[in-house]
């Protein structure tokens, strides 16, 4: 029958439809976890899916601008040192998904609707149901929560030769993308570290505006700390490195990325059997998971700067917890620094990380893939329309 009988034209006609477990095949077949039919998180599959494009774009044309450039967002922090007032501003890495936190403490419990005079009549008939009292939280509040200033307690400070003094944080974006995929937290651990999902209605308007919460930059009057090395160290203190294997294997043991390196730092920088005990000396102390000093810690990871922001490999080390500082570095050239979609990369190619790795870094020499060159992002006026949820 033709085209015109049956009412439709062109790309809408049945023949280029996609049944959506034919999708789900075909993305992630190559992934650990997606290729499975159990339940997966679908912010994973999102990233996972940008990551294939980039790559398949890359194969294309290496200069061309990537699909999740479209998404891709930068978050400026602002630290203020209590001791002088003085001001750092650190660029984040560029990330595709903004995840909110939820804000039990601003729920409200909202009145409840008149039910229909049927419905009313049901519930007469049948026994009582017990109903659940759910809390209503405002999207705005999700964002005033993520933006409010936090305080660092006993950050140390290289300026003010490594003593601790509290710090102020707030964070704003650097750029607004075109469109902005927000994921909520709708998960928490309890008591037994086991995941829950709150309970909650999440009342989300259909045009948000967001450009308060873009980061000013550098004000008027503001001092900056002085960047690493302007400010020598006493004399007499002598500059340590952390060795990254005995790093690694703290960590693997479970500890938290900052107290093993203050463990190192105690105790010289390569002897992990006495950083361990340091640790079990000093797992209590009040600054134990305190961030480490720029001048020291810089020292950790010495080859972080051909590709790799120090502090994002360290980070995704700790969290994910199974993968080598090497490994988790390659990932970030891979996917130009974004650290969200580098955990998945690692994940999906865990079958033969080994080869994967080996097969970035022959594209790297050979076709300049993972160059460096940082295409710029977009950045709009901060005002959005929902078209999902």
């Amino acid at each position: 029958m033709p085209e015109e009988e049956l009412g439709v034209e062109g790309a809408t006609h049945p023949m280029y439809r996609l049944a959506p477990r034919m999708f789900k095949h075909l993305i992630g077949k190559d992934h650990v976890d997606f290729r499975t039919a159990q339940q997966q998180d679908a912010a994973q599959f999102l990233l996972y899916f940008l990551e294939q494009l980039d790559r398949a774009e890359m194969k294309q044309d290496r200069d061309q601008a990537k699909t999740s450039l479209l998404f891709s967002y930068e978050m400026e922090d602002r630290v203020v040192c209590t001791a002088d007032e003085k001001v750092k501003y650190m660029v984040q890495a560029p990330e595709t998904v903004w995840s909110l936190r939820v804000p039990l403490e601003k729920g409200k419990i909202l009145p409840k609707k008149e039910d229909e005079p049927e419905q009313k009549k049901l519930k007469q008939e049948g026994e009582e149901e017990e109903e659940k009292t759910v809390p209503t939280i405002a999207f705005s509040d999700c964002i005033d929560s993520w933006y409010a200033e936090s305080t660092l307690d006993d950050y140390r400070w290289p300026h003010l030769n490594n003593t601790p003094h509290p710090a102020r944080q707030t964070s704003g974006f650097k750029n607004f993308p075109r469109y902005l995929w927000v994921q909520i937290q709708r998960y928490e651990l309890g008591p037994d570290w086991q995941p829950i999902k709150l309970e909650i209605n999440l009342d989300i308007p259909e045009e948000i505006d967001i450009s308060q919460y873009k980061s000013k930059g550098i004000q008027d009057g503001e001092e900056l700390v002085p960047e690493d090395g302007e400010t020598p160290p006493p004399s007499g203190i002598v500059k340590t490195e952390i060795s990254e294997f005995a790093l690694s294997q703290l960590m693997d043991m479970g500890f938290g990325m900052n107290g093993c390196k203050r463990a190192l730092l105690a105790v010289g920088g390569s002897d992990s059997e006495a950083a361990m005990n340091w640790i079990f000396e000093h797992n209590m102390d009040d600054d134990f998971n305190d961030p480490i000093p720029e001048d020291n810690g810089a020292s950790a990871a010495p080859e972080a700067s051909a590709g790799a922001d120090d502090a994002v490999v360290m980070s995704l080390v700790e969290s994910l917890g199974c993968f080598t500082i090497d490994q988790v570095r390659a990932a970030l050239k891979q996917t130009n620094g974004a650290a969200d979609r580098a955990a998945d990369w690692l994940f999906s190619h865990m079958d033969d990380l080994d080869g994967a790795i080996a097969s970035l870094e022959a594209k790297t020499n050979d076709e300049g893939i993972a160059s460096g060159n940082k295409t710029p992002l977009e950045d709009g006026e901060g005002k959005y329309s929902m078209i999902a949820m």
